[in-house]
């Protein structure tokens, strides 16, 4: 399915792969006038690979670039590079840009590994600031972690495709230990240092207005920090219980991934000395105070 106002030289099509994490569908695009590079090949969907194909026309493909390891974007990548053979470029595995502390959490247990494909292996890991020479296009990586630690997006002078980083329907999940709090509200700042004329998301229509996005998502996850903080005030707790506090108008169905933005707020203001875990039991059922 494509999407709205594309302007050359973008492709923009929809997998049909609806959900409430993925809104309408996982949004791949096919840059260049020549050879494509393809971004965020998809779900391992026969039918979203066919209408891929159909669009490349023939086509010689570049590379295929994935801007992070979840199923949703990268699962189709092994197939459509058999196919093309293309290469596949991502930052690194599903676990590249993991910092120490979410190591040791991911050994402590905690779950968090909603949609990570862990077999993905990109032919070549893109690093922080590197210019891609692709199809006739220069292509700026930036690395983007919060959402997952191998996030990037990608810049096309005053254009970026900001994969599940910033999206304009959806605030972004973070889960630990996958998800890392800290890093997402860095990235954010770090996007913010720049001029953008559009956002092109991994999920939904193009964001038209980057800077007041970006200052609104920044916003959110701060009213959300102080939520937490608020909720603790009121004595200790665990993020299952801040979540019914503090979520009281979504949906109880969605209430399990809120709380994992709960626990990554509680992980961040720990690692800040703002907060406190009591006792030793597994950390999504441990409760938290006030420092």
């Amino acid at each position: 399915m494509p999407l709205p106002r594309v302007p050359p030289p973008l492709v923009a099509l929809r997998a049909n792969n609806p959900g409430p994490f993925t809104g309408l569908g996982t949004n791949t695009y096919l840059l260049g006038d020549h050879a494509k590079t393809i971004v965020d090949p998809g779900p391992d969907d026969p039918a979203h690979l066919a209408a891929i194909m159909d669009a490349l026309g023939g086509q010689r493909v570049a590379a295929i670039v994935v801007t992070h390891a979840h199923l949703d974007h990268s699962a189709l990548a092994p197939r459509l590079a058999r196919l093309t053979g293309a290469q596949i470029l991502a930052f690194g595995d599903a676990r590249a840009g993991m910092t120490d502390q979410m190591r040791r959490l991911e050994d402590e247990g905690v779950a968090g590994t909603e949609g990570r494909d862990s077999a993905f292996a990109p032919d070549l890991c893109l690093q922080d600031g590197q210019i891609l020479h692709l199809g006739g296009l220069e292509i700026e990586v930036i690395h983007t972690p919060g959402h997952m630690s191998n996030h990037i997006c990608l810049a096309l002078g005053d254009t970026l495709l900001s994969g599940d980083h910033v999206m304009g329907w959806s605030t972004s999940l973070v889960s630990p230990p996958d998800g890392d709090m800290a890093a997402y509200m860095g990235s954010l700042h770090k996007l913010a240092q720049r001029r953008w004329e559009r956002f092109w998301p991994g999920h939904g229509d193009p964001v038209q207005d980057p800077a007041a996005r970006l200052a609104a998502l920044i916003s959110h996850r701060q009213g959300r920090e102080a939520a937490v903080l608020a909720g603790l005030g009121a004595g200790p707790a665990t993020a299952a219980q801040l979540t019914a506090l503090i979520y009281t108008d979504l949906a109880p169905a969605l209430h399990g991934a809120a709380s994992r933005n709960v626990l990554a707020h509680l992980i961040d203001l720990t690692a800040r000395t703002q907060v406190t875990r009591l006792g030793i039991g597994p950390l999504s059922t441990a409760t938290f105070a006030l420092a």
